[in-house]
């Protein structure tokens, strides 16, 4: 696929299914995160992988943040947060490592590592493999942030996930370019 075809066209599959990538799939996708812009070459981001079994356990991960956020929760809602994590084979929890530096920005890392997780999306839309962005609570949560082993200065930037698009992909809309761009003329 054309580089510029696969910026023009990538869209959020959020239906997926098996298979997840193969290894030479994920190898892709992750050199592909890594060529993301990163001013003083912190490499400010680190990618976790869950698939399998794992699944099940981050989904009971949810469910305790959950219950910890809202001891009221209904079963429900724990139900529903156990499930987020089987909605696609493989997650790629795309971590934030912030680092001080005198010329470097935390902001700027942090957008570095959403790079990063772009050029994730990018790379599976150009092998025709599904995915999708998700964030939500659990990405902002401190317990589900200790469950999976983040440092004091790490955050969660994405859950990518990943896996056999369920259905035909749909076409992006068409935007108009000029309704988002201007001219600062001083």
């Amino acid at each position: 696929m054309e580089a510029l075809d696969a910026l023009l066209n990538r869209v959020s599959v959020p239906r997926l299914v098996d298979p997840a990538p193969d290894a030479a799939q994920r190898q892709a996708l992750f050199r592909a995160a890594l060529r993301a812009p990163d001013h003083g070459q912190l490499r400010p981001w680190r990618f976790l992988t869950v698939e399998g079994a794992a699944r099940e356990r981050m989904g009971e991960l949810f469910a305790e943040a959950l219950q910890h956020a809202n001891p009221a929760a209904a079963s429900e809602a724990l139900d529903k947060a156990r499930a987020m994590p089987l909605r696609a084979p493989l997650l790629v929890v795309v971590i934030a490592r912030v680092q001080a530096h005198p010329k470097v920005p935390q902001q700027e890392q942090v957008i570095a590592a959403g790079c990063a997780a772009h050029g994730i999306l990018l790379a599976a839309h150009a092998q025709g493999i599904g995915a999708v962005w998700r964030t939500g609570d659990m990405a902002y949560d401190a317990h589900v942030a200790r469950g999976l082993g983040l440092a004091a200065d790490e955050q969660i930037v994405a859950y990518l996930y990943l896996g056999t698009p369920e259905r035909e992909l749909r076409r992006p809309p068409e935007l108009a370019v000029e309704e988002f761009v201007s001219a600062w003329n001083g």
